[in-house]
């Protein structure tokens, strides 16, 4: 079985994936690093067989599982950005800085991982990026601050990136 992996935070999701080997010996479980730009396209194509996926996830031809997991939020800014020597930062100041976007995303999905808009209305202006790569590289050069969940703080260590907690952002709700 190919499973999709949008976080990256497998190794913290190894209980469900023992689990799943114990119960099932005779299937062996495969692992991809699956791109935001085309997650559930690697679903319909038959790449993978089920994808962790943040939510809501609203496609008539998707089955939702429950949640597996929740992450805190984490803005993550070029070590030498404006708010970079801040303890944390909220959704309406971080509207003042452009963010990545991508194209043939579904808008509800992906508005809940990074909102195009701030709690008072204001819009989030974005920058189009390929992959999370991208948006890493436009990060560390101060072009773009990028939302991410908190496991990135532990999985992405960049010396060229700092991360920030977002106080008034509610936690990502996981699932397959």
């Amino acid at each position: 079985m190919n499973v999709g992996m949008l976080p990256l935070n497998a190794h913290e999701l190894r209980p469900y994936w023992e689990t799943f080997r114990g119960r099932h010996p005779e299937w062996r479980l495969r692992f991809h690093r699956t791109q935001f730009t085309d997650a559930f396209g690697a679903l319909r194509r038959g790449d993978v067989d089920v994808l962790v996926s943040w939510l809501p996830v609203e496609e008539p031809d998707l089955t939702v599982g429950p949640v597996l997991f929740t992450d805190a939020r984490v803005l993550a800014v070029s070590v030498d950005h404006e708010l970079a020597t801040r303890a944390s930062v909220t959704l309406d100041t971080v509207a003042d800085f452009q963010h990545p976007d991508a194209e043939n995303v579904p808008d509800g999905w992906f508005d809940a991982y990074a909102p195009y808009h701030t709690r008072r209305g204001g819009t989030i202006e974005r920058v189009m990026v390929r992959d999370v790569e991208d948006a890493m590289t436009f990060t560390s050069m101060a072009e773009v601050v990028t939302l991410f969940p908190a496991h990135m703080t532990r999985y992405w260590v960049r010396p060229d990136i700092a991360y920030l907690p977002v106080r008034d952002m509610g936690r990502l709700p996981y699932a397959l």
